[in-house]
C-alpha cells in the first residue's frame, strides 16, 4: 500500500558510458524499455512520479512523465537530480522515494518499508542495505532536507550521495537476500545479458520482490 504524501523520482540521467554508447534507460529488456520496467514497478507506490535529468529529451517525453533538469548546466551527479525533484515536489508531497532508471528488479515495496524506517528512527532519510553495502540510490527523503541539501549542492558542489550523508542523520533499512537480487543496476552490456538470461527463464516474468 503506497504511503500518503510520497512521491517519486527516477534518475535518468547518467551518460550510460559503459554501454556500447546508447542510452541503457532505452535497452529493451523482456520487450520493453528497461526504464519502463521502473517505471511499472514505481508508479504503483507513490502518488506522482517523474524522471530526474541533465536535460530534458524528446526521447524520454515518449514515457509522459515530468523532466525534472538538474539545478545547474553540466551538474551531473545524482545528488543534484535529488535536490531538483524535492523542490520540484516540495510543495505538494512530504516524501520523496529515489530510484535509478537501470535496476529492473527493485522492490515493490520500497517506498513503504523505507517510509516506515524513517518514521520509526524520526530522521528525515531512510537508505536501502543489502548483503552489507548502503544503497542510496534506492532511499526516501524528507523536503526538511532541503535546507542543507541546497546548499550542498549549489555552494559547496557535492555531487554523490556518500559526502552528503555523512554529515545527515538517516536510518538503514535492510533488505534479505532475494533472487534476483533486488537492486541489481544494469551499468554495462555484462549485466543487461544477465538480467536478459534472467527473464527467460521458464515463468517468463521478472521477480516479484
Amino acid at each position: 500500500m503506497k504511503q500518503p504524501a510520497v512521491a517519486g523520482s527516477i534518475l535518468a540521467g547518467g551518460r550510460s558510458r559503459r554501454m556500447a554508447g546508447g542510452d541503457k534507460a532505452l535497452v529493451r529488456l523482456a520487450g520493453k524499455p528497461l526504464l519502463q520496467h521502473v517505471i511499472d514497478r514505481v508508479a504503483p507506490q507513490v502518488d506522482a512520479l517523474a524522471l530526474s535529468v541533465e536535460t530534458p529529451s524528446a526521447t524520454l517525453a515518449a514515457f509522459a512523465l515530468p523532466q525534472l533538469p538538474d539545478p545547474a548546466p553540466g551538474h551531473r551527479g545524482p545528488l543534484g537530480g535529488l535536490l531538483s525533484a524535492l523542490r520540484h515536489f516540495a510543495a505538494s508531497h512530504e516524501w520523496l522515494l529515489l530510484a535509478p532508471c537501470d535496476a529492473p528488479f527493485l522492490p515493490l515495496n520500497l517506498a513503504a518499508r523505507l517510509h516506515a524506517q524513517a518514521a520509526q528512527a524520526g530522521v528525515a532519510c531512510a537508505v536501502s542495505l543489502y548483503q552489507g553495502e548502503l544503497q542510496p540510490v534506492f532511499s526516501i527523503w524528507h523536503r526538511s532536507v532541503l535546507a542543507e541539501l541546497a546548499p550542498a549542492v549549489e555552494c559547496e558542489g557535492q555531487s554523490g550521495f556518500k559526502q552528503f550523508m555523512r554529515g545527515i542523520r538517516y536510518a538503514e533499512c535492510c533488505w534479505p537476500p532475494a533472487d534476483p537480487p533486488p537492486f541489481f543496476n544494469i551499468n554495462d552490456e555484462a549485466a543487461m545479458a544477465w538480467a536478459r538470461g534472467r527473464s527467460r527463464r521458464p515463468s517468463g516474468e521478472l521477480s516479484p520482490c
